[in-house]
């Protein structure tokens, strides 16, 4: 019941954040399974002191002495952590039963669309120094975009240009090599990138 809960309380989370922020479907799908996860270790070290310090120094091994993965292979980590944890406390039922559950729910919403944006992508565009990167783009986004947010700037060649990072959301999917036609003659021609919302690796 407990862990069941916790996976309902995941996914409100989850749509709760999927109304007010960008997202990619690996971080939503852990925000729905994180909670259940961290519920049954906590179940598994309650009052269990020399757990709890072991259980802490795993969680600080991951997190800060490994290579950054994206969420979803954090939260891969963190679930075979709490089915190990459970069989080393002799839980072996309730380890399978955690097994088939968390399985079934991450391979459910990994097939289903849950999560996705088809029309979202993360636009890296290089424009020359003399640009005002605050608003050069803003009527051609205002035309092809439903949302546009500037995630990122960076300088780059010794200062003479600036590289800027976009979410975006096209308002037809159709229209995306007319965007980057439009782009291409607003920043002369530079370079511009374009992947789908989600292809790159995302740091939990």
């Amino acid at each position: 019941m407990c862990t069941g809960a916790a996976l309902i309380c995941g996914l409100i989370i989850a749509l709760v954040y999927m109304i007010h922020s960008t997202y990619t479907k690996s971080f939503v799908i852990s925000l729905v399974l994180l909670p259940a996860l961290i519920g049954v270790i906590i179940m598994m070290v309650n009052g269990n002191l020399g757990t709890s310090v072991a259980v802490l120094g795993a969680f600080s091994l991951v997190r800060f002495r490994s290579v950054p993965g994206s969420s979803k292979e954090i939260t891969s980590i963190v679930f075979a952590m709490a089915v190990g944890l459970a069989t080393g406390m002799g839980y072996v039922t309730f380890a399978g039963l955690i097994t088939v559950l968390v399985s079934v729910v991450l391979f459910l919403l990994s097939r289903t669309p849950f999560g996705e944006i088809r029309s979202a992508r993360e636009l890296r565009v290089l424009i020359p120094e003399d640009l005002d990167y605050t608003a050069v783009f803003e009527d051609i986004f205002a035309q092809y975009t439903r949302t546009h947010q500037l995630h990122k700037i960076k300088t780059t060649n010794l200062g003479s240009m600036f590289d800027l990072y976009y979410h975006i959301t096209l308002k037809d999917t159709a229209q995306e090599k007319a965007l980057i036609d439009a782009l291409r003659c607003r920043n002369g021609n530079l370079t511009i990138v374009c992947n789908h919302s989600g292809g790159s690796r995302e740091e939990l």
